[in-house]
């Protein structure tokens, strides 16, 4: 049953269930479902061992295909649905809503069967601890699975009569998530084992992967991988490694190229289900198109072949675009979860593909006399040609279905039929024109308008950077407005930060979902890149104050890293696997809380280090020893410690400052000013920090601590509306006026 309809069969006047309570969108749409659902809490644990029943466990999204399956399948079901009200206390949890709890189940389920994803379904003891799990039941036997009706029999079945060995279970699982979740990494070498070597060793496993003909990494299904490709651009343009930049321009060539990638409205959808790019799994996910933003704008920074890339320039601007038009709230600031596949069970991703009919009923062939098709083409033809449109296309449900990928690009068009590729371009752009207005008269998939804090502070980082390379003024205040609402609506002031913005709707949560290390950490984030955006210091204080909290909450003073979740407050008992610590260090699928709380230490001590201004010393201490506590086993996640390699390389590479100054927006005459920030900004290095401060800016207690000290201690050029100041590590190199000598200064040696 999707959010925005019932399915078919069940009226909406049907008796709801204690989910018409959530606020959820996930936990809303099982709300007039049969099983007697329970939100995660205390009361549906209480009620378990009260009556002494096993829980039933359901955890899923409401952008997953296979959940609505499922829902439709076995929880509308009345008779499973009797099994389970009689058998079980049934709960059902929203990943995204509570992505601690689901973290732990994942493991239980992948230690029981070797398997995880979503949905994701367990029986768990009373209190909570897992005892048998997998993840999609069909209703009946098939697929290779068993029937969930005898699934569900068979799990009341040893808990009456094999109760020990349920037992017995749930003890081993539980100590396989301690085990296998608390990353205990640290070998004797320590801090010595924190080297270049590391990071490259990194990036090497990844290159391994490395599909040189699709591009991406492995065989289908191909999932991007945005961390592992910035630090492969890191390794390809500060230590020259020319595999991994060919990695790096292929892998991006052939992901916007591909199906994965929406050709009329932009962003990318969740993953592939081929090694090609060209059929995908349709839902879009917030977070993929933040991430995967970042790569396309740093390839644009970063002039790989001599030039700007104009396709990934293109790729960049239609992400944003995307975002702006479908997935933010433009009035309040914000950005939405995700968008759905599709808008029933019984399409796959209808929305988004085109038979030839259908295309031909939009586009036509061209009319007789003057205009393209006199001169041998028309919409119909290029589109066609150029999207790949044929009678026989890629979807098995439907093989008359077209997903919309580039098979040959406009140049090669032009090549083979002697036209000119501006024309063909145009001619494209208005099949695209029309082709995009006639998509959005079909019923378009649910969008989740949730906001999550994490995913929303990624893309105020991601619109931040956007802004300043793509020079997207809009883009800016975007962030910035975003972030405001963060601050304001789910942060308190002090410590504590809340997981969830804002739900759809206005509606109220019964229970706040609790911050988790990411959310602390990408804010911390967030508030720099928002900072250095604009100059607004009470952004980068509010960093200052969420690192401190971040570090009270998470930090494992003992064995060094970062938990997930803060410590149960004294005499608490932790509800079900919530008991097991972990220490997120792999990324999957957003980067990994442990690399990504030790660079924002990072950033912020190189902002605040002098000690006369009683610098954060501590901030660097903690990033080092958190990388060292996984140091011993990291190069082993490859592929997804590609945020780990980016904090190592931040933490071993001196930190370059360009500070330039000269009025800026809305006050434009300082083209001087513009020179030099365009000059800073290429090429992409995770230590370079780039920040555009007005003349008004410079005075004491308006720049953190270690620009404080330097920037207002330098001469300033006499007669100059602006200037470049270049610091590397602890040390400034003079001002300069222009852009060749700032190229020389960030050349330099200091």
């Amino acid at each position: 049953m999707y959010p925005h309809c019932m399915s078919e069969g069940r009226s909406s006047t049907h008796a709801t269930n204690e989910l018409e309570h959530a606020a959820s969108s996930y936990l809303r749409s099982a709300q007039h479902q049969p099983v007697d659902w329970h939100a995660w809490s205390e009361q549906a644990f209480a009620r378990a061992q009260a009556e002494n029943k096993p829980v039933l466990l359901d955890i899923g999204a409401v952008w997953c295909h296979w959940c609505h399956v499922m829902d439709r399948e076995s929880y509308e079901d009345a008779e499973i649905a009797a099994l389970i009200n009689r058998l079980f206390i049934a709960v059902k949890v929203d990943r995204d809503e509570r992505p601690d709890v689901d973290a732990r189940y994942q493991a239980a389920v992948s230690a029981i069967s070797g398997q995880g994803g979503w949905p994701l379904t367990a029986f768990l003891t009373p209190d909570g601890r897992p005892f048998f799990g997998g993840t999609y039941f069909p209703r009946d036997d098939r697929y290779g699975r068993p029937g969930f009706g005898r699934i569900l029999s068979a799990m009341a079945t040893v808990w009456s009569e094999r109760r020990d060995d349920a037992l017995e279970t749930a003890a081993s699982v539980m100590a396989a998530i301690e085990h296998n979740e608390s990353f205990s990494g640290r070998d004797a070498e320590g801090r010595d084992a924190l080297t270049p070597a590391l990071a490259e060793k990194i990036a090497s496993s990844a290159l391994k992967q490395f599909d040189p003909r699709n591009g991406g990494f492995g065989a289908q299904p191909k999932f991007p991988h945005p961390a592992a490709l910035d630090l492969l651009l890191e390794e390809a343009v500060n230590r020259g490694n020319q595999q991994a930049r060919t990695a790096f321009t292929v892998t991006l060539e052939k992901m916007a190229r591909g199906g994965v990638y929406d050709q009329l409205a932009g962003g990318f959808h969740r993953y592939s289900v081929d090694e090609r790019w060209v059929v995908p799994h349709f839902e879009k996910m917030l977070y993929d198109n933040t991430e995967l933003l970042r790569n396309y704008v740093h390839g644009c920074q970063s002039t790989l072949d001599g030039g700007v890339r104009e396709d990934f320039l293109t790729t960049a601007r239609e992400i944003v675009a995307w975002l702006d038009s479908t997935m933010t709230d433009r009035e309040r600031g914000g950005f939405y979860a995700s968008q759905d596949a599709d808008v029933g069970l019984d399409d796959d991703g209808d929305y988004f593909t085109w038979t030839l009919e259908e295309a031909r009923a939009v586009l036509g062939p061209a009319a007789p006399g003057p205009g393209p098709a006199a001169h041998g083409i028309d919409e119909l033809e290029l589109a066609a040609e150029y999207y790949d449109i044929g009678e026989l296309g890629d979807m098995h449900h439907n093989p008359a279905k077209n997903v919309l990928h580039v098979k040959q690009t406009l140049q090669e068009i032009a090549a083979k039929r002697g036209r000119d590729a501006g024309e063909l371009r145009e001619i494209l752009g208005r099949a695209r024109e029309k082709l995009l207005a006639a998509r959005a008269l079909r019923p378009m998939p649910f969008i989740d308008r949730t906001l999550y804090t994490g995913w929303n502070a990624m893309a105020v980082t991601a619109y931040c950077e956007t802004a300043r390379v793509l020079r997207l003024e809009p883009a800016r205040d975007f962030a910035v407005k975003t972030l405001e609402r963060i601050l304001r609506e789910a942060w308190d002031g002090e410590a504590e930060l809340n997981h969830v913005i804002a739900y759809p709707d206005g509606l109220e949560a019964s229970q706040k979902a609790p911050g988790t290390l990411e959310d602390y950490a990408f804010t911390v984030h967030a508030c720099i890149d928002a900072w250095l955006a604009g100059g607004d210091m009470r952004h980068y204080r509010a960093a200052v104050k969420l690192a401190d909290a971040m570090i009270d909450k998470f930090h494992d003073r003992a064995g060094g890293g970062f938990f997930d979740a803060p410590a149960p407050a004294p005499g608490a008992l932790p509800l079900g696997a919530l008991s097991a610590r972990r220490k997120p260090l792999q990324d999957a699928p957003t980067p990994a809380g442990n690399p990504t709380a030790a660079a924002a230490l990072l950033r912020l001590e190189a902002l605040s280090w002098p000690a006369a201004a009683g610098g954060r010393a501590e901030y660097r201490r903690i990033a080092e020893e958190t990388l060292a506590c996984f140091a011993g086993i990291v190069e082993h996640f490859g592929l997804y410690a590609g945020s780990y390699g980016l904090a190592l390389e931040r933490l071993l590479s001196d930190p370059v400052q360009v500070v330039i100054v000269g009025a800026g927006p809305p006050q434009r005459a300082d083209l001087e000013a513009e020179r030099l920030e365009t000059t800073a900004i290429v090429g992409y290095a995770v230590n370079k920090t780039v920040i555009r401060l007005a003349p008004e800016n410079l005075v004491p207690g308006g720049l953190p601590e270690a620009l404080e000290e330097t920037i207002l201690a330098a001469p300033r050029p006499a007669d100059a509306k602006a200037w470049a100041l270049v610091c590397k590590g602890r040390a400034c190199l003079p001002p300069v006026v222009d852009s060749e000598a700032l190229l020389a200064a960030l050349a330099a040696r200091v």
